[in-house]
């Protein structure tokens, strides 16, 4: 698989997201979440540690898992059969949970200072944080590409048909 998104047909880039990101987040998060519950437990007196980052995970884990589930049973089958009437109800539906995980990445962040790694942090926390930081960038690629390619594509169609 290539890494360059299928922006113009729309069932690809279902296809794209599916293989590239869903794929991806299922791996990074369970991950990140152990890693961060160790981290956040063998530096619980330093104030510079993540407290907290792993709630926030676990919950992203369930949030997204649910999130993806709905894209790949409802939202990008309909797409693959050319969207039509009602489309528009599951796309903002998708719409507000990206509103959610953007809110979760703003958490992280706070959480985290960036994310940004003390000098002396230890070989888990330096894992922990440019994991982070990749899942971050994923997510908001992820995000983007359905906000601003997919979802459009059928939005306009929606307000022409009405």
């Amino acid at each position: 698989m290539t890494d360059q998104p299928p922006l113009h047909d729309p069932a690809e880039l279902t296809r794209y997201i599916e293989t590239r990101y869903h794929a991806r987040h299922r791996d990074q998060l369970p991950l990140l979440a152990e890693l961060s519950a160790m981290v956040e437990a063998v530096h619980i007196d330093d104030p510079r540690a993540p407290a907290g980052l792993a709630a926030v995970l676990d919950r992203m884990i369930g949030d997204m898992e649910v999130h993806m589930k709905k894209e790949e049973l409802i939202l990008f089958p309909a797409i693959r059969n050319g969207g039509g009437p009602g489309i528009e109800n599951p796309i903002a539906a998708m719409r507000a949970d990206h509103d959610n995980h953007a809110f979760e990445l703003s958490e992280i962040r706070r959480i985290t200072g960036g994310p940004d790694l003390p000098d002396d942090a230890c070989g888990s926390w330096t894992r922990l944080y440019r994991g982070l930081e990749e899942f971050m960038d994923d997510l908001q690629e992820h995000i983007r590409l359905e906000n601003d390619v997919l979802f459009p594509q059928f939005e306009r169609e929606t307000r022409l048909e009405a």
